[in-house]
């Protein structure tokens, strides 16, 4: 499976419009190669680098139960059930780094269940962890300028 952005290359810098400098909405996001038996997906996208500073990766957005068929998740959109990320909303919450430049990891799961019954960010990756069938991973970077 590969996730992609039309909004940006892997490694990449992501751009402002995306962060909490510029829109703070989500960029698109489409993947391709879908594993067979997949009956839902789900989306973390976090912050390792927040950790010396807020002692634990920073959770950007949840999103859990988005649909089989989904190949693509439009800019400022989402499809899904999103839960309370580490900003305390659920919804998208752009990269912010208090200093330097962070690493954003999106990462989209294949799931063999339709629906997770998670209800915390804590559950949800130990559910996908638990129902992942693969993996797909888009790192970003950002600085804030």
């Amino acid at each position: 499976m590969e996730l992609t952005s039309q909004a940006f290359e892997r490694n990449g810098k992501i751009p402002s419009r995306y962060t909490c400098q510029g829109n703070n909405t989500n960029p698109p996001l489409e993947w391709a190669e879908v594993p067979e038996g997949t009956k839902s997906f789900a989306l973390i996208i976090d912050d390792p680098d927040a950790v010396p500073v807020a002692g634990f990766t920073w959770i950007h957005w949840l999103v859990k139960d988005i649909p089989a068929s989904t190949l693509k998740i439009y800019e400022n959109s989402v499809l899904g059930t999103q839960l309370k990320n580490s900003f305390g909303r659920e919804a998208y919450g752009g990269p912010c780094p208090p200093d330097g430049k962070h690493r954003y990891f999106f990462k989209l799961y294949a799931l063999d269940v339709e629906k997770l019954q998670a209800s915390t960010s804590k559950e949800v990756y130990e559910q996908v962890e638990a129902h992942k069938i693969e993996k797909a991973v888009l790192m970003g970077t950002y600085v804030k300028q």
